[in-house]
């Protein structure tokens, strides 16, 4: 079984950046779309990725923004994948990978089955299953079986169900943002558990 990765979601202060550093998580996220409280400026984006662990893909998440937009943080380096969490279209997806041949995920809400398989044949490198965007809410994970290519789950999950999330549907990388957090803010402790989790699984 191939060892499920995590990624660590929000980033938004520079001790965050230490704590990402010091957990060493397969992925880092940054969200810079504009109207949610852990967005961050592209000055800061390229600040963090500077203090980033240079092995730890930031990945960039937006909603909606124009795919020459997208496209400019990977060519410069602020990041190292997108997140597209929008109404962004297949042929979006494929012209960010033609100019960049960076990798694009494309997250997508989850309340019925056919929400799943409208998606399937994305030319997206992954797909991102989540209750909605930054909900912080599980959805039924039943409605992602039978899934056959690789995906990051993310939606209400914790230390508390990891565990039983990579056990029922073996997603390529589990996707955390909240929970790791403790009164709004990313809480070391939080994000050790979730990745020592994540990391004993696949011993």
């Amino acid at each position: 079984m191939e060892k499920t990765k995590i990624k660590l979601c929000g980033m938004f202060r520079p001790e965050d950046i230490g704590f990402v550093n010091e957990v060493q998580p397969d992925f880092c996220g940054f969200i810079l779309a504009e109207g949610f409280r852990r967005h961050i400026s592209r000055r800061q984006a390229a600040a963090f990725r500077r203090a980033l662990s240079p092995g730890i893909p930031a990945v960039g998440v937006f909603v909606d923004a124009p795919w020459e937009e997208v496209a400019s943080f990977l060519e410069e380096g602020v990041i190292q994948m997108a997140q597209l969490h929008g109404r962004e279209t297949e042929e979006e997806i494929r012209r960010i990978r033609q100019r960049t041949g960076k990798p694009v995920i494309k997250a997508v809400k989850v309340e019925r089955a056919g929400d799943v398989e409208a998606w399937l044949d994305s030319e997206a490198d992954y797909l991102l299953f989540d209750a909605g965007t930054g909900s912080g809410k599980q959805f039924d994970w039943s409605l992602l079986q039978g899934v056959d290519r690789a995906f990051f789950l993310a939606g209400g999950l914790k230390a508390e169900n990891l565990a039983e999330a990579m056990d029922k549907v073996t997603p390529f990388a589990v996707d955390l943002s909240s929970g790791v957090e403790t009164d709004g803010v990313k809480d070391l402790a939080k994000m050790r558990e979730a990745v020592r989790i994540v990391r004993e699984r696949g011993k």
